[in-house]
């Protein structure tokens, strides 16, 4: 029922100066900080990000490297772990972050959807920080509303007019794509990582559900797979979406705007919010969002 959770008089004191200070009051205007570089070195951001992207690991350390002074006034931080929202300054230029700390869930939608409408009527830009394989399945999280609450965070991203910037340094996979500011919801820029892979599903789920398709389909007709078999079968799929999930095959098809050195991120992004100034907004209207 709360949006921040203090400790004690003193902690919810500062929490309140961090809201104020990114309080955007003049309408229509994109404020602009004194600039400073991140307290953590963005150097380390090589380390940060593993080789394997299945790998999981806290966004929060690549958004410490990205931000200035490594400040990040996190929005809903006790409001489920799988999705980060909150407000920073990159170069100077206010900003409301949405990473992804693994699948989204019902939650994670309803806390997105919650913190982009504060920014659109705070006209405030948004950054999508991308690793995601999409939104949770199964009948327990269907039951739940995952479908429901994932159509609200959806409806949030397609409706927002500030200015949106997509950095992808993970995995980008299925309806994911779509709830975190893909190609098709219109980015200012979208910028991908050398390591990042981007398909409809992983290869090996993709492998997995054909091989499952094709054994279920031979038992009808009184036939089987062996292993062998199995695995040739699913060898020519793996390959394929390797090649096609690389983030050279996504740009070299001008599916994004192009592949950039993860030290080069805040530049990017900072060229990218300076150009937004002179940008002509229209004012977000969103539709109903149903309960």
């Amino acid at each position: 029922v709360t949006d921040h959770l203090a400790s004690d008089d003193y902690h919810a004191i500062e929490i309140c100066r961090n809201l104020v200070t990114y309080m955007n009051k003049k309408p229509r205007s994109i404020r602009r900080f004194k600039p400073e570089e991140p307290f953590y070195d963005p150097k380390e951001l090589y380390g940060v990000i593993p080789k394997d992207i299945r790998k999981t690991f806290d966004v929060r350390e690549i958004i410490s490297r990205l931000v200035d002074g490594s400040r990040f006034s996190e929005f809903k931080k006790f409001y489920t772990d799988s999705i980060i929202t909150g407000f920073a300054a990159i170069d100077g230029f206010e900003v409301g972050i949405i990473a992804n700390n693994g699948v989204l869930l019902s939650e994670s939608a309803l806390k997105a959807t919650h913190f982009i409408g504060l920014c659109t009527k705070r006209n405030i830009p948004l950054v999508f920080i991308h690793n995601i394989t999409g939104f949770m399945v199964g009948k327990e999280y269907e039951n739940r509303g995952i479908a429901k609450d994932g159509a609200k965070m959806v409806m949030a991203v397609s409706n927002a007019n500030v200015a949106k910037f997509t950095v992808v340094i993970g995995g980008s996979y299925g309806a994911g794509n779509y709830a975190m500011c893909g190609r098709a919801y219109n980015p200012r820029q979208l910028w991908m990582w050398p390591n990042s892979k981007i398909s409809v599903m992983g290869g090996e789920q993709a492998s997995k559900v054909l091989s499952t398709v094709k054994i279920d389909s031979l038992k009808k007709k009184g036939g089987k797979m062996s292993e062998k078999e199995i695995q040739e079968f699913e060898k020519p799929i793996l390959e394929k979406y390797n090649l096609e999930s690389s983030a050279y095959y996504s740009t070299a098809r001008i599916w994004d705007d192009g592949i950039i050195d993860p030290l080069d991120t805040r530049k990017v992004l900072s060229l990218g919010l300076e150009m937004d100034l002179y940008a002509d907004e229209k004012p977000t209207i969103n539709g109903i969002f149903r309960m």
